[in-house]
């Protein structure tokens, strides 16, 4: 087991109080995670002696080879391979992960492991703790996080050259795609947002078949997936030209932006950062129209703790990687919003984004 895994995982075995104890990780997620195979669609048991990665036959092979731990395969379903190591090691009593259980999939458990005397927790603990872990990025992670950013960053530069009047939103999400996908990401982060004109007031406004106009905003939401980890980044710029009050949004959604900016650092509250651009936007006379968050983690998945939000108590550490992203979005007219991703350092942070923010006018 590499140093990274066996780390991980010894943290994660504080939560066992007695050798009878057992954690059972589902979340295919965080199975790759802990046990640095990526493409399990298995289970893991952890105890207090042993890690174990459970898969079918399709990924027997691979998990063999790749795996940071012990792999078996089963063939007789996977809760009864689990029932026979919890035997094998006289477990009684197993943590699953509540945030990755259905009632149908709880129902199925319970009856299981009922039948053989095993109690199950499905209390938070074993969520917070693999939060708590995941949430600080160690420089393995921050290096795949950079080669995924500097990947759509080489895309976006490209994509630049389409943006122009006729072209449609669909054609700028396809070419964007394709250049990223052929700069080496493995896939694109999320469903790209490329909008323009008055859908670039949604948030999350999904291309269709508009075709860009002269004097329209243009708003690119993009990432690259490298290595299993995300990039998150969203620029706005204009057609041809610009009104005054499109310019006067957006230098106020700007100054928002890097105000958030200024007080990232770890010690300081995920609610101070959200409130700092807030207030500017709220002093602005725009408070109404700015209604999600300053910001989010980012890592194995696009959102993930924490949450940079007014109402987060959660304090930013060195390690943490988080998105500065204020926006303001005017019904039926126009939206901007100007998005950075952000590795917390004790003394501020390390901006995966090497794009320019001031206005540009294609």
């Amino acid at each position: 087991m590499s140093c990274v895994s066996e780390n991980r995982i010894e943290k994660l075995r504080k939560i066992l109080k007695s050798s009878d104890e057992a954690l059972l990780i589902t979340n295919e997620i965080n199975v790759g995670y802990f046990s640095g195979f990526h493409h399990s669609e298995g289970a893991m048991i952890i105890t207090q002696t042993s890690t174990t990665l459970l898969v079918d036959f399709r990924y027997i092979e691979a998990a063999q080879k790749f795996a940071e731990c012990n792999v078996i395969c089963f063939s007789n379903g996977l809760l009864k391979s689990v029932t026979e190591l919890c035997k094998n090691e006289n477990i009684n009593k197993i943590y699953i992960e509540s945030s990755n259980l259905t009632v149908a999939r709880y129902n199925i458990y319970k009856k299981h492991f009922d039948e053989h005397s095993i109690e199950l927790d499905i209390s938070s603990k074993l969520d917070e703790a693999i939060s708590n872990i995941r949430i600080i990025k160690s420089d393995d992670e921050f290096q795949k996080i950079l080669k995924a950013q500097q990947i759509a960053e080489s895309a976006y530069f490209e994509v630049l050259n389409y943006i122009k009047p006729g072209v449609s939103e669909r054609r700028i999400a396809v070419e964007l795609e394709y250049l990223m996908k052929q700069k080496g990401a493995e896939r694109v982060s999320f469903d790209l947002i490329t909008i323009t004109g008055k859908k670039t007031s949604l948030p999350h406004g999904v291309p269709g078949e508009e075709i860009i106009c002269e004097g329209d905003f243009f708003t690119m939401d993009f990432g690259a997936v490298y290595d299993g980890y995300h990039s998150d980044t969203t620029r706005t710029v204009a057609v041809k030209n610009a009104t005054d009050e499109m310019k006067e949004i957006y230098l106020i959604v700007l100054k928002a932006q890097l105000a958030a900016l200024d007080v990232v650092k770890s010690g300081v509250k995920c609610s101070d950062v959200d409130i700092t651009a807030r207030d500017i936007i709220r002093q602005a006379g725009y408070g109404e129209y700015f209604g999600h968050s300053t910001g989010h983690g980012v890592g194995l998945e696009i959102h993930e703790d924490p949450v940079v939000s007014y109402r987060s108590d959660t304090v930013l550490k060195h390690g943490m990687v988080i998105t500065d992203e204020p926006g303001i979005y005017l019904p039926d007219k126009f939206g901007v919003r100007i998005e950075d991703m952000l590795f917390v350092t004790d003394d501020g942070f390390k901006n995966f984004v090497t794009l320019s923010k001031e206005l540009i006018i294609l």
